[in-house]
């Protein structure tokens, strides 16, 4: 039965890992280890070691607390579900990518326009 802390810490790695635009192949490689291991990691089918999760947090350029992020003592909470399920959508992190590929200036304009928009709808 996969632990609920693993599986998150398998979405944050999988997250992380599509914001930077690396594939499961090359964080394997970076990290020492076989794509398929990486799968695992992800999905919470395997858990994630001490020091492998340090590799990993080197590679993708993130603390290991990171990967932590949206736990509550026991378990995952509400919010980071719903975020969970958001960011899992390719569509969603493409959209994100090509957010920050924006200069900051005109990134911040439209951040406004999307606000005001979601404000009115």
């Amino acid at each position: 039965m996969k632990h609920p802390v693993d599986v998150h810490v398998g979405k944050r790695i999988r997250h992380r890992r599509w914001m930077v635009g690396m594939t499961q192949q090359q964080l394997a490689e970076d990290v020492g280890i076989k794509f398929q291991q990486i799968q695992k990691y992800e999905t919470g089918m395997n858990r994630v070691s001490a020091s492998r999760l340090w590799d990993i947090s080197e590679t993708l350029g993130v603390p290991v607390a990171y990967f932590f992020e949206g736990l509550r003592d026991t378990g995952v909470d509400e919010e980071t579900v719903k975020q969970g399920d958001i960011l899992a959508d390719k569509e969603a992190l493409e959209l994100i990518r090509s957010y920050y590929a924006i200069p900051e200036n005109q990134r911040r304009r439209l951040f406004d326009l999307a606000r005001v928009l979601s404000d009115a709808a």
